[in-house]
């Protein structure tokens, strides 16, 4: 059975810093490519940044040179972290796997497996 399962939001003043984690289970981890999507109320769930099967990454423009994914060695946890951040990153982030091989850009549907979110509140 997979799991993914997402840990490490919380709230933090806008420049500030968070790291995000998520251990997966249930699955061979080197067949997959993972992905963080965000969804702030009102608004659709949007990808943030991608890691490929072969380690390839790709981010949003909005969060460029702020974010950065990685995984572990064993590819069983990924992590995404969250430096200088703004009033508008402020969403539910969501891990996410995939079969196979993904390119920049993504979307949601192109993704097999969900974890149940963290909430990432930045304030003024």
């Amino acid at each position: 059975q997979v799991q993914l399962v997402e840990s490490g939001g919380g709230s933090v003043q806008a420049g500030g810093s968070l790291r995000l984690a998520c251990t997966a289970s249930g699955y061979s981890y080197s067949s997959y490519s993972m992905a963080w999507f965000r969804q702030a109320p009102g608004k659709e769930r949007e990808g943030v940044a991608l890691i490929n099967k072969y380690g390839a990454t790709g981010y949003a423009d909005s969060v460029k040179g702020r974010f950065t994914i990685s995984q572990n060695n064993g590819k069983n946890a990924l992590y995404l972290q969250m430096n200088s951040l703004k009033l508008e990153d402020t969403a539910m982030y969501y891990c996410t796997a995939a079969y196979g091989f993904r390119l920049w850009p993504i979307r949601s549907t192109d993704f097999d497996y969900w974890g149940q979110g963290a909430q990432v509140t930045v304030s003024s």
